[in-house]
């Protein structure tokens, strides 16, 4: 489950470069392979990455990621990477306005929009993170929010830097992904990126009770 084919990065920065836990790096992989499926369409490159793509173990509280993960898969097998970006183009981009947004600050409505971007550029500015200067995406993108998370896992899993990945996730991801993957079930019946809203659902559910018993 890699990442291939172009990135949203904005995570401009020094990773931290040492050695690195499976899980972890599995975790790092998922982040970078939904970054690139939120910032883009996928092409045919990299649906044939994920079709090609192995099984993920199906215990406990992986059963629902393995089904997302086990859906997508065929779904990549089976999908043309113009299909793929029409219905990228329909759900995200549209004429006028978007039928789903993929900013998040759009979905906290208690805090406010304004108020919540403010506060996420001034956390990656204390990350020492930034865009790239090919990134025109603002900084609540979930594929941005996506690669900031990939950046965090594989700068360590220390105790503080679980507790600062748990503070990025908790704030920016944990109260608008649910609303998000809402929108894309009710839009994208059958569709490609239904199955991707499901893979990222899946996955969040288990980063939030991760991040809850820290």
């Amino acid at each position: 489950m890699s990442e291939s084919g172009g990135s949203p990065s904005q995570a401009r920065g020094t990773e931290g470069g040492g050695p690195i836990a499976p899980e972890d790096q599995a975790r790092a992989d998922l982040y970078a392979l939904l970054a690139r499926l939120w910032y883009a369409p996928p092409d045919a490159a990299l649906l044939a990455t994920i079709a090609a793509g192995g099984e993920i173990a199906a215990e406990g509280e992986q059963i629902a990621l393995a089904e997302a993960w086990r859906d997508l898969r065929a779904a990549a097998s089976t999908t043309d990477p113009k299909a793929a970006a029409a219905e990228y183009d329909e759900l995200f981009v549209g004429t006028g306005k978007a039928r789903v947004t993929v900013y998040t600050t759009h979905y906290l409505v208690e805090t406010g929009a304004e108020r919540e971007l403010v506060a996420l550029r001034g956390d990656l500015t204390q990350l020492g993170l930034a865009r790239t200067v090919r990134s025109q995406e603002p900084e609540d993108h979930l594929a941005a929010l996506c690669e900031v998370m990939r950046h965090l896992v594989v700068d360590g899993s220390t105790d503080v830097a679980l507790h600062q990945q748990q503070k990025f996730f908790t704030r920016y991801i944990a109260p608008a992904y649910n609303q998000l993957v809402e929108q894309v079930f009710i839009c994208s019946v059958g569709g490609f990126y239904e199955r991707a809203a499901r893979l990222t659902k899946a996955f969040f559910d288990i980063e939030s009770a991760a991040f809850g018993m820290l």
